[in-house]
């Protein structure tokens, strides 16, 4: 399995190149106009500097009157005015032009890592740190969006602006030009060295910039546990290491073009020197007039201004394409689980579950299933217990198919689960996990995850049923109350009760509760067992809980020990046989002394 951790793959600019311009082909029409637009502004900012040579020359002309030259001056400068004018209005709609067009296509690019990133398994993505998959969205993109709104179009016209610039210098002198020319080996010897050194910076860049998001990340998010344990000095020396990091590619980033761009303003500076030099011989000997001089000279300037921009332009194109690399990677990754061709939609389905002969390992040759064989019947109630690892939780996950397994079969009403589409799976299973997350929103959003299709009245209607109401409508706001990070501003068992009614607001046909009560107080508890009671009449349920006294009801537990079933029963044949289960259930007693033995 391909996985996007840190293992950047270089690729060449050409390859870059083509897939950041597949993102262009629905604004191909958009784009075609941009470049007309452009060419048409370009071809006007030819023509200032003939128009001032060609004042100059008036100005000094022995062959007009006084009321003739100034004629002449006053309608070669309006029309060099309206040139102006007409050029500042043409680029002004192409960039509004060029803005519109680049932002859609660099939201198409964000939206689709964005859902690859949604498709791939749960494995992949705990594989890379949430703050790396935040650059990738949102940094990586960004950096990118500068190639649509900036560079692509402004590169493709300062080369056509250099071309037109030297075909202009040949027209007024070839023997000049052909001197300013001799400058032109040295600047692209000197822009193949940049772009060696600076393709390889920016990829320093990025891959700091990610370590840096992925540290802040994670390190906001666990600041209690930081905080609690004294280990802010720490922290701020890592976060100092890795800030340092990031500082020191920027500053190699800077020396690279900083070496650059002064070549290319040298370079620019012997060319003009020489321009003026042999300019001054051609005046004197007559074959040149002051005015194309100074045209010339101004041609021969506007000549290495477009190299000095492109030195920018390339900079920053260095910089989206190691971006574009970066992106690229995330959505080559091909995501591990993925729906067969011929995966059918399950409208519905009575709850039987079948595990036949399920191997299942996370790391190469380390089982954590080894041979999980077992039924579940429609409405039937099954929990699982057993110690830490061995492979209870992993069973559930694997109903979802969070995961893939490596041998056997899981079937629903005797169906492979690989059968059938993941979303059709997953909508008829209702979740509640031991870790609760709520999103930033309101109380309401949290239970329906927004789907308009939901009611207002069937969600209270589930609040009510796992005793959530309560709490809910002593709120100012009651179902509008809004939730802060994470659920912050509630109680774990707040929380969980919140999640309760978000999985059975959907009517799931099979209920999976993974430690569900294990964080929460014991009248929290006392609700949510009662409304599993209720619950276990209409749904088939699976369940992994520690405390044993939750799951005493469960028509079947299975104690789970290295992966393999070892015994299966309700919980009084469980204590009959003197076995595993016997062994934890008198471990928890001997727990909770001041406590009466029950069930024995």
């Amino acid at each position: 399995m391909k996985d996007f951790k840190d293992n950047t793959r270089e690729r060449s600019d050409r390859d870059v190149l083509r897939r950041l311009l597949s993102y262009m082909k629905p604004y191909k029409k958009q784009f075609l106009l941009i470049v007309v637009l452009m060419l048409f502004a370009l071809v006007i900012e030819l023509f200032p500097p003939l128009m001032v040579g060609y004042i100059i020359d008036t100005v000094i002309s022995d062959t007009l009157d006084r009321e003739g030259m100034i004629l002449r001056v006053i309608l070669t400068a309006a029309v060099f005015l309206i040139v102006v004018a007409v050029a500042n209005i043409t680029a002004y709609y192409q960039q509004l032009l060029l803005q519109k067009v680049g932002q859609q296509t660099v939201m198409k690019l964000r939206d689709d890592v964005f859902n690859h990133i949604e498709h791939l398994a749960i494995e992949q993505i705990n594989q890379v740190p949430v703050g790396k998959l935040v650059t990738r969205v949102s940094n990586d993109t960004n950096a990118i969006s500068e190639m649509y709104t900036n560079i692509g179009v402004n590169l493709v016209r300062n080369l056509l602006y250099l071309v037109a610039i030297v075909i202009i210098l040949f027209v007024i002198n070839w023997h000049m030009t052909l001197f300013v020319m001799i400058t032109v080996p040295f600047v692209i010897l000197a822009s193949v060295i940049f772009r060696k050194f600076s393709r390889s910076s920016y990829r320093l860049v990025r891959r700091n910039v990610s370590e840096v998001n992925a540290f802040l990340s994670e390190n906001l998010s666990g600041m209690k546990i930081t905080q609690i344990f004294n280990q802010e000095d720490k922290k701020r020396s890592e976060f100092k290491s890795k800030s340092s990091d990031l500082k020191k590619s920027y500053l190699r980033e800077i020396l690279v073009f900083g070496i650059y761009r002064p070549t290319i303003y040298l370079l620019a500076m012997i060319g003009s020197v020489m321009a003026l030099y042999f300019g001054f011989q051609q005046v004197i000997i007559g074959v040149l007039s002051v005015g194309m001089l100074y045209s010339f000279y101004q041609y021969v300037g506007n000549f290495f201004e477009p190299i000095q921009q492109i030195a920018e332009q390339f900079n920053m194109l260095q910089n989206a394409f190691a971006s574009a690399e970066k992106v690229f990677d995330v959505l080559d990754t091909k995501p591990a689980i993925v729906d067969a061709e011929d995966a059918i939609d399950l409208r519905s389905f009575t709850g039987s579950i079948e595990f036949k002969d399920v191997w299942f390992q996370y790391i190469p040759d380390e089982w954590v299933l080894k041979g999980v064989s077992f039924k579940v019947n429609p409405g039937e109630t099954v929990a699982f217990v057993g110690a830490t690892g061995s492979g209870k939780t992993t069973i559930l996950s694997l109903m979802v198919r969070n995961y893939e397994i490596q041998k056997g079969q899981i079937l629903i009403d005797g169906i492979d689960i690989r059968k059938i589409k993941r979303s059709s799976l997953r909508q008829k299973i209702g979740q509640m996990l031991q870790d609760v997350f709520l999103f930033s929103g309101t109380i309401k959003d949290n239970i329906t995850l927004k789907d308009e299709s939901i009611s207002m009245e069937e969600v209270r209607s589930a609040s009510e049923y796992v005793g959530a109401n309560s709490f809910i409508e002593s709120l100012p706001d009651g179902y509008h109350h809004i939730v802060r990070e994470r659920g912050n501003n509630f109680s774990s068992g707040q929380r969980q009760l919140i999640s309760f009614a978000r999985a059975l607001v959907y009517k799931p046909s099979l209920m999976i509760l993974d430690e569900a009560t294990a964080n929460i107080d014991s009248e929290t508890e006392e609700i949510i067992q009662a409304s599993l009671e209720k619950l276990m009449n209409i749904s088939t349920m699976l369940i992994v809980a520690h405390r044993l006294s939750t799951i005493q009801h469960a028509d079947r537990i299975i104690v789970m020990q290295k992966g393999e079933i070892k015994e299966s029963g309700n919980h009084q044949e469980l204590l009959k046989q003197h076995g595993l289960y016997r062994s934890l259930y008198e471990l928890q007693y001997d727990d909770q002394p001041g406590k009466e033995k029950k069930n024995d």
